[in-house]
């Protein structure tokens, strides 16, 4: 099939891309920035903003028949500074994608949301997930446009950049005898690796999950605090923690299900790469740029 993604340089859209490729689709990149990490085989690259309608249709010249929506502004910190660009990004970004889909008529639309939809937390970023939801649920109900959300938790891997919450542990202990945590030490979290994500992504175009709310997460629950000592681990035991327990505005500590939404599907790919395993290959990726 012939598939669009939005956010294709980025950490997530970028391994989703690799994917498709690797089951035989046909995949065009839209984007900001052209990727450093993709093959230039079935891949064609066009840059632009989500925010310009006249940007985006260009992708439009040849049939798509499915639609990956990853470019959004999607750093909470970044979202919570920046509520105006939240808004044209999140939203109005999304609702351009939608008119195009509708018009276009594409099959399917693939929308990249967040845990953080069933959560009092995660300010603009959340308010800006919920609401994109609704408009993607509305134009299926108003223009038969067949969609499928996906709830991501947290991620980390490879390609993640700086805002990433485990790259920027990993990243603290470099040249320090110290790793850094800011927040609670009591957080707990659902890491998924993002290459386990990136194949779910592709798995859920299958016919049974039209019209579907999916929520991506890893198996296990994972206490910061044994995060901590497994980086520390990895770094040979030789750092120490250091903890900045200020409150961070927006993150959730235990639980991002404070909040009643539309009840998702949990789903769970078959194979999930181990924790320590998906941590180490994140340590070999950071030491490429050091």
């Amino acid at each position: 099939m012939n598939c669009l993604v939005t956010g294709g340089s980025g950490f997530l859209g970028s391994h989703v891309a690799d994917e498709l490729l690797k089951k035989g689709h046909q995949v065009l990149i839209f984007d900001k920035q052209k990727p450093k990490w993709l093959s230039k085989k079935n891949k064609k690259i066009i840059i632009g903003d989500i925010k310009n309608i006249r940007s985006i249709e260009k992708n439009f010249k040849k049939k798509i028949d499915i639609v990956f929506h990853f470019a959004a502004l999607a750093d909470l910190n970044q979202a919570m500074s920046k509520p105006h660009d939240t808004v044209n990004y999140n939203i109005l970004g999304t609702v351009n994608l939608l008119e195009l889909c509708k018009k276009y008529k594409v099959k399917r639309f693939v929308f990249a949301s967040s845990i953080y939809v069933n959560s009092k937390q995660g300010g603009f970023y959340r308010s800006s997930k919920r609401a994109a939801e609704d408009y993607v649920e509305e134009y299926n109900q108003r223009y038969n446009l067949n969609f499928t959300i996906l709830r991501f938790g947290s991620l980390y891997g490879e390609r993640s950049d700086k805002n990433n919450g485990v790259r920027k542990i990993i990243e603290s202990g470099i040249g320090s005898n110290f790793i850094k945590y800011y927040g609670n030490p009591r957080s707990v979290r659902k890491y998924i690796y993002v290459k386990d994500a990136a194949r779910a992504c592709v798995e859920v175009i299958k016919p049974k999950y039209k019209n579907k709310h999916l929520t991506i997460t890893g198996k296990k629950t994972i206490s910061i605090k044994n995060l901590l000592k497994m980086i520390i681990n990895i770094y040979g035991g030789k750092r120490k923690i250091k903890f900045y327990s200020k409150k961070v505005l927006g993150h959730y500590i235990k639980s991002p299900f404070s909040y009643k939404f539309k009840k998702g599907i949990n789903y769970i790919t078959k194979n999930q790469i181990k924790f320590e395993t998906g941590l180490k290959k994140v340590f070999l990726d950071i030491n490429k740029n050091y």
